[in-house]
């Protein structure tokens, strides 16, 4: 393994190669879906395509689209491509909207994710020598398994933390040195604000050296304050369940947009609208196709997440695509006063902003009116009422700017909110109850 590097053959290939290399196997993944699923044929069938058209990268486009309500036909062993005595995991989504999706794999399936986060690890800079503390969910969730076999597979020290027990998380990392920690950036601005309100000093009381920050969309704000808070380097990745987990998207060293293993997926950016594809360097609806998964390949997966390529090519080196930040969920946006928001767009603001803490709530009470409920730095509530009134009108205000509509702001002390250890819900449609 060459500094830098998990695998720089593959990480390094030319884009002629590349491309040669995700042809093939999207013509072998097209083929075998078709023979072996059932369902797959069925949908190219009514699309008037066979394997054999599929002759260029961009003949993926005369395949139709798999979306989330495709999982659930035949549910759960609908969507297989081989027997069910060569599957040995099965993980779910969280289900918190009904039925959880059901994603299987392989022996192989399992390998090939330790393999991508292998190289994840690896490029940002994590060795053998590291401490790598996963606070994630350990169970049907994806994430806190496949990070931890590509960690093991590099070789670093693991402590299986798993979320919450914010006491125990700190002692953890003083016992053993962690240098690096893999959580919800959501729970990483909680407990880094925890740490700081014990009075330690990261830097100094700590080993962090890194996070791996994923699960749910943040800012690039929200980076910058868990960076302040637990004076680490933090690095954006990129996943989802029905791709195989955390391993899809990675920031390299440069922290300048997330490098997407082509050799595995085969990178489409659409109108979320039309599903037809945009120009280079527009925003669009990231569609994914699984091009070496073994139980459960997905054809031009909707992941209804909203980002675009950089067409520019990496100073690190390697010659993979990179995506930016998931700027957030079409599925996520709220339409208040005829304005479409993003829930992103008011976490940027409020991260942005002195005494603002780590945790809000957008509560949508009407399609007219929606509050922000913040909470602020404890050291506000010292009775001057003038300084509350002025940051709540400076959040006010900066808010409006960003979205064009005038927020309710609530402000809160620390704590007022519940904290996630998980994915956090920061929208509250009160519309719909």
């Amino acid at each position: 393994m060459e500094a830098g590097f998990w695998n720089k053959e593959i990480e390094t290939l030319s884009e002629n190669e590349l491309r040669a290399l995700q042809l093939r196997r999207l013509q072998e993944v097209v083929r075998r879906v078709y023979e072996k699923v059932p369902h797959y044929r069925k949908k190219f069938d009514e699309a008037g395509v066979k394997p054999d058209d599929i002759k260029t990268l961009e003949d993926v486009r005369k395949l139709p689209f798999t979306t989330k309500e495709d999982l659930f036909v035949d549910y759960p062993y609908g969507l297989l491509a081989v027997p069910k005595e060569e599957v040995v995991r099965v993980h779910t989504s969280s289900g918190t909207t009904g039925k959880p999706k059901a994603i299987f794999f392989t022996k192989n399936d399992l390998e090939l994710g330790a393999e991508l986060i292998a190289r994840c690890l690896v490029m940002t800079g994590t060795t053998k020598g590291d401490v790598l503390q996963n606070s994630m969910t350990y169970g049907l969730f994806t994430g806190a398994f496949v990070m931890h076999y590509g960690a093991e597979k590099v070789g670093v020290l693991i402590v299986p933390a798993g979320p919450g027990n914010t006491e125990r998380q700190i002692e953890l990392m003083k016992t053993f040195g962690t240098t690096c920690i893999h959580m919800t950036p959501s729970y990483a601005l909680y407990v880094g604000s925890v740490i700081r309100d014990k009075g330690m000093i990261p830097e100094r009381d700590l080993k962090l050296k890194r996070a791996y920050l994923g699960a749910e969309p943040y800012s690039e704000e929200t980076r910058k304050k868990v960076e302040e808070l637990l004076g680490v380097d933090v690095y954006n990745c990129y996943g989802l369940s029905e791709m195989g987990g955390p391993g899809v998207g990675f920031e390299c060293k440069y922290k300048d947009g997330l490098h997407i293993w082509e050799d595995a997926y085969l990178v489409e950016i659409v109108n979320p609208e039309t599903g037809e594809p945009v120009e280079e360097g527009e925003i669009g609806e990231l569609v994914l196709t699984s091009l070496t998964r073994e139980a459960m390949p997905l054809i031009r997966y909707r992941t209804r997440d909203l980002t675009y390529v950089i067409p520019e090519r990496c100073s690190c080196g390697r010659t993979h695509r990179r995506i930016n930040r998931i700027l957030g969920r079409s599925d996520d946006m709220f339409i208040v006063k005829g304005v479409n928001i993003f829930p992103q767009q008011i976490e940027a603001v409020l991260m942005g902003i002195k005494g603002v803490a780590q945790n809000y709530q957008i509560v949508l009470q009407s399609y007219d009116e929606f509050i922000v409920r913040v909470e602020i730095d404890r050291e506000f509530f010292d009775g001057r009422i003038e300084r509350i009134l002025k940051l709540k009108e400076e959040i006010t205000e900066k808010i409006r700017e960003a979205v064009l509509v005038r927020p309710k702001v609530e402000l809160l002390e620390p704590g007022t909110l519940p904290v996630s250890e998980g994915k956090a819900k920061r929208v509250i449609d009160k519309r719909t109850l």
